[in-house]
């Protein structure tokens, strides 16, 4: 089960954006026969959180945030093979695919959002930056997710979200996923006008309107 106390510290290893400590814990935590799922969600998954939640709230700052992400993702890198192995299912809330749309290549809102979604309880597929709008068609119809996230850093990038939207009515794929859009250059009034599903502001934001397009919240 692991005890408390190290899933605390491992808690306080992300809020305080510390990766080589939080990588020890998770040798120790390894080491003594905590499950690698627990390590994740008892401990550092906590931390995220509560820096997300904080964020959401205006309490902290991106660089805060992409630094809790960062810590996570060290420690999600060394546990992934440990995951498979342990062969222990996690209960998921559905199946969310995310890219940075074409000709954006910005890629720090789309790895935190990732991040947060995973602790919220989401298996996740990054397609990674720019991304051509046949390639999130042919994920779509792939991997059949329940939602798909598209990030558009810039002004001169935005359209590329609706591009996506018309392609998947054309392929018939339109209404088997819901869209969500976000990025520093899209607002609501955008995402109404392209007729997106949802909007969020940040990825506090995203993974609880997430949990609402599954039906979970």
């Amino acid at each position: 089960m692991g005890s408390p106390k190290i899933f605390d510290e491992m808690t306080q290893s992300v809020e305080e954006f510390d990766i080589d400590r939080a990588l020890k814990l998770t040798e120790i935590a390894l080491r003594v026969g905590i499950d690698a799922i627990d390590i994740l969600e008892k401990g550092f998954s906590r931390g995220l959180k509560q820096i997300g939640n904080k964020f959401g709230r205006g309490e902290a700052f991106l660089t805060e945030l992409v630094a809790a992400a960062n810590v996570m993702e060290s420690v999600s890198e060394r546990l992934s093979d440990e995951i498979i192995k342990s062969k222990k299912e996690r209960e998921l809330l559905g199946r969310v695919l995310i890219g940075t749309v074409a000709g954006d290549v910005h890629s720090i809102g789309k790895n935190i959002l990732k991040a947060m979604l995973e602790v919220g309880g989401f298996e996740v597929f990054d397609i990674g930056v720019d991304v051509p709008t046949s390639t999130f068609v042919e994920k779509v119809r792939e991997l059949k997710p329940e939602i798909l996230g598209l990030s558009a850093l810039m002004s001169t990038t935005i359209t590329e979200q609706r591009e996506v939207l018309e392609a998947l009515k054309r392929a018939g794929l339109r209404d088997a996923v819901k869209v969500m859009v976000g990025g520093a250059a899209v607002t609501e009034k955008w995402s109404k006008e392209i007729e997106a599903d949802a909007y969020a502001e940040n990825a506090s934001d995203a993974v609880k309107i997430a949990q609402m397009l599954v039906g979970k919240r």
